[in-house]
């Protein structure tokens, strides 16, 4: 007789295996100790052999005849149901092998190390948030541009434009990757070029008129914050480095005798050299006294960690300046380069390696924490000491170049 869901669900365990009989080779299996197994008994190629329909009670009667009757239908076509089980289950894993998630993480597991943190967290904050919930399941083989273009314009939509050109950036960089290692035939966002409206880039805010730069700096020296920030805001523009270098900045990198500071580019993972200016020294000799036995020069309120990424732009706030349109603690930078070419006449490409820019001359050479060495020495004393004077309120005009 067939069973019924009354007759399954009260099947006890008599202490050994049972089996409990439905029909077309299909029956209930209650173990010794009462787990419910369906089974469905079949013979190919004169075998008999049997095949697992799941568990009850999370697969009920019905559902298990239904997976009963579809391993006939493949019997039907010759077909033997357990091998074609094997064969789905390795295609599942397969493309869960092969699914733009596996492959982006994979691409980004080998890139990563070579990155800032802050950048590679951003790659994959994009690819978490933008990409994956729409696109991460889907075989990458399978994933065609108008789905990737569906991704961006939900990026676009919320006004993040920028945004939304990194994010086709990155999904163009796992397509690419993916047809390197044999997982697609072709990068399918590049069909895309010219879908998204151009990104409006907006630099980073800073002053470069000489007169704001004078009340920058006299501000600046007028912060009533801790120490730490204090020295922090007084070398920032007088160095010129990213923010994030700065402030991880650590004493072993120091030769203050040297007046040197040797760093590896947190953006490009290359040594560089900053000649420091007899004022840099002398703020730098200040503070050893309060951190010198810390490992950071600027330690956070944990003093086993740098400060904080926020504390520059935040003490700017703090004295008034507005971060988004009048200076950020990136902004030094676009200072120092704008005032030193075009006031102090120092040549570009003296200036652009000494913001560790990858600028490549004629031998094709990008970047040499040396080069220039002597020049930047100059530059930077002259930097600082141009500064001085416009802080203490002279009319500065400095016509002659780096050498003159």
């Amino acid at each position: 007789m067939a069973l019924t869901d009354v007759g399954v669900r009260n099947a006890k365990p008599t202490g050994k295996l049972y089996r409990l009989f439905d029909e077309r080779g299909m029956y209930l299996e209650v173990s010794a100790t009462g787990g419910k197994w369906w089974r469905f008994k079949y013979r190919f190629g004169g075998k008999e052999k049997r095949l697992s329909l799941g568990v009850y009670p999370d697969v009920g009667l019905k559902d298990a005849r239904a997976r009963r009757d579809e391993a006939r239908k493949l019997l039907a076509k010759n077909i033997d149901p357990g091998i074609e089980r094997k064969v789905q289950k390795a295609a599942t894993v397969e493309r869960a092998a092969n699914s733009f998630e596996a492959v982006a993480r994979e691409w980004f597991a080998r890139q990563a190390p070579g990155w800032a943190t802050s950048h590679a967290d951003k790659i994959m904050g994009r690819l978490e948030n933008d990409v994956f919930p729409w696109l991460g399941g889907r075989a990458i083989a399978e994933i065609k541009a108008p789905e990737v273009l569906a991704v961006l314009r939900r990026v676009e939509a919320r006004g993040a434009l920028d945004t939304a050109h990194r994010v086709h950036q990155n999904c163009g960089q796992v397509f690419r990757y993916a047809v390197a290692t044999g997982r697609a035939e072709r990068d399918i966002s590049s069909d895309l070029r010219g879908a998204l409206p151009p990104a409006r880039h907006t630099h980073f805010a800073s002053v470069t008129e000489p007169a704001e730069v004078a009340s920058l700096l006299r501000a600046l020296d007028g912060f009533q914050g801790t120490f730490v920030v204090q020295c922090a805001l007084r070398l920032a523009p007088l160095l010129f480095v990213r923010p994030g270098e700065l402030r991880t900045a650590e004493w072993t990198q120091f030769d203050l005798d040297k007046a040197q500071w040797r760093y590896t580019v947190s953006k490009t993972k290359t040594e560089h050299l900053v000649p420091l200016s007899t004022q840099a020294v002398a703020t730098l000799r200040e503070l050893h006294a309060l951190t010198g036995q810390r490992q950071y020069v600027f330690p956070g309120r944990d003093v086993k960690k740098p400060m904080s990424g926020a504390a520059i732009n935040a003490a700017l706030r703090r004295m008034g300046f507005d971060t988004k349109t009048e200076i950020t603690g990136h902004g030094f930078r676009a200072m120092a380069r704008t005032i030193l070419h075009e006031q102090l006449r120092f040549p570009s490409e003296v200036i652009e390696h000494q913001l560790a820019h990858r600028v490549a001359d004629a031998l094709g050479t990008a970047y040499n924490r040396t080069r220039f060495i002597d020049d930047r020495v100059v530059m930077m004393q002259r930097w600082a000491d141009y500064l001085d004077r416009l802080k203490a309120g002279a009319e500065v005009i400095e016509m002659n170049s780096a050498t003159g």
